[in-house]
């Protein structure tokens, strides 16, 4: 879009998600901030918290829409969108635009941009790519004083938009964890984590329950979309995603603590990092513990960092921080938003979401080999031998106990599925029970649990055979 020229309305064919249809006409007085995201971005997920903030810095003068634009077949759905909105929080208005109507009209090319309207309707400036918050509040603040200045502006208060899901006990459990005696749960939606019988009796909580960043005792401290849930001896570590922070809680009193991050995302660190505590990680979805050791999937950053428990160290061990599906040695490989991890001896398998593959890293060397997957637009829903086998937006994987074979949430496609590296084959596992969107897995000796992520539940798999159960967690 020209700058200065006045922005073309949305066309009435399109779905509005969790508001009445919208109008530009009816923002007029007001500055209005269009945001063009996926719903499966990293990026486009720390842009859209950024808005929230903005959205509500200035409540009474700016007006934000949405315009979801789908990379994968599955966000196509308005269904599907709409849940992953609610589980973001977004509380503005949102139009899927499966067939980029509104996209090609504002001449947007990549994802996320963010197109800022004065009081009049016309475009002042697009701002393309991650964390344009700093540039957008000096603009919106501008663009309102003009409007004061020309007796334009209108200061009624925003209308939040919402179509929210039930009052559930769980809200999108995003990360799962299990041992001999205990399943921890990462309640996403509801900023909390909780410790439960295998049966799925609550018996702990882990968090006031309140998005937030405080350090502390079980029923003080807060996260913010907690996911990712690793065990090691008597701590359990978090991945907390929208804190962008590594966090730690003893099992033994329940304190939390925080490794790594300061509450904010930010770019990868340009030199050794001395102290975690300090810097900004970018949307950290995974953690998996082995010897001492933590590995992050840092999916703002396309790298897996290492963290080392007993010196404290915290470094980079694979991928370059470019955007890629590219094997190589430890940090000439790239990664696409790796989401999921499994350790199996030197190899962590990794479920790398926005490339919908498979890649394992051999610790030792730092060797990435891709198992399943083509590239970032390759995707689709097919079985078979490694080199033909299709994903889409893998989230999590896991290493059967049994056997050597890899257990995968494939996401997008709302199944379980099998890789087995031996036959070099993937196959769909059938569950007689219909998945919605599942984002993490967690197994022990006898048994396999499914985070049905968007149906707000948790299923246990027993491995003798029984068919799969839903928890009542929290009911």
């Amino acid at each position: 879009m020209i700058t200065g020229a006045f922005a073309p309305d949305f066309h009435s064919s399109l779905e509005w998600l969790n508001s009445a249809p919208q109008s530009l006409r009816e923002h007029r007085g007001r500055a209005v901030v269009i945001v063009f995201f996926s719903l499966g971005s990293a990026y486009c997920q720390n842009v859209l918290d950024e808005l929230r903030q903005l959205q509500q810095k200035y409540a009474d003068g700016l007006s934000v829409l949405g315009v979801h634009t789908p990379k994968f077949d599955a966000e196509r759905d308005a269904k599907v969108v709409l849940k992953g909105i609610n589980r973001l929080t977004v509380r503005f208005p949102v139009v899927n635009d499966p067939n980029f109507v509104t996209w090609q009209h504002y001449g947007v090319s990549v994802w996320p941009t963010v197109m800022l309207l004065d009081a009049e309707g016309k475009v002042v400036e697009a701002l393309v790519g991650d964390s344009p918050k700093e540039r957008l509040d000096v603009l919106i603040e501008q663009v309102l004083d003009r409007a004061g200045e020309a007796d334009l502006r209108v200061y009624d208060a925003v209308a939040y938009a919402s179509k929210q899901e039930s009052g559930l006990p769980l809200a999108f459990p995003c990360g799962l964890a299990a041992n001999d005696r205990h399943l921890y749960v990462s309640d996403t939606g509801h900023n909390r984590i909780l410790e439960c019988t295998h049966e799925g009796r609550v018996l702990r909580q882990f968090g006031a329950g309140s998005a937030g960043f405080i350090d502390g005792g079980l029923a003080d401290a807060c996260f913010n979309l907690p996911r990712g849930l690793a065990l090691w001896k008597d701590a359990l570590y978090v991945a907390d995603t929208g804190n962008h922070a590594l966090r730690k809680i003893s099992l033994m009193d329940g304190d939390v603590e925080t490794l790594a991050g300061n509450g904010k995302s930010g770019l990868r660190p340009e030199e050794d990092v001395v102290d975690p505590r300090l810097i900004s990680l970018n949307a950290p979805w995974s953690v998996a513990s082995a010897f001492d050791k933590l590995y992050v999937a840092m999916a703002g950053w396309h790298q897996i960092w290492e963290f080392d428990l007993g010196r404290g160290a915290f470094r980079p061990l694979v991928g370059n921080g470019e955007m890629g599906l590219n094997d190589g040695e430890a940090l000439t490989s790239t990664f696409a938003q790796p989401a999921g991890m499994a350790l199996a001896q030197q190899t962590l398998f990794v479920a790398d979401a926005a490339s919908s593959s498979i890649r394992g890293v051999q610790l030792g060397s730092g060797k990435v080999q891709t198992l399943v997957g083509a590239g970032l637009y390759e995707f689709g829903n097919t079985n078979g031998a490694l080199r033909v086998a299709r994903l889409q937006f893998p989230m999590a994987i896991a290493l059967d106990p049994r056997t050597p074979q890899l257990w995968i949430a494939d996401t997008y496609n709302s199944a379980l599925k099998l890789l087995n590296p031996v036959s070099r084959e993937v196959k769909t596992h059938d569950l007689i029970y219909r998945l919605h969107q599942p984002a993490a897995l967690a197994v022990n000796r006898s048994s396999l649990w499914l985070a049905n992520t968007d149906a707000h539940e948790v299923l246990r798999m027993d491995f003798d055979g029984s068919t799969p159960r839903r928890l009542a967690i929290g009911e």
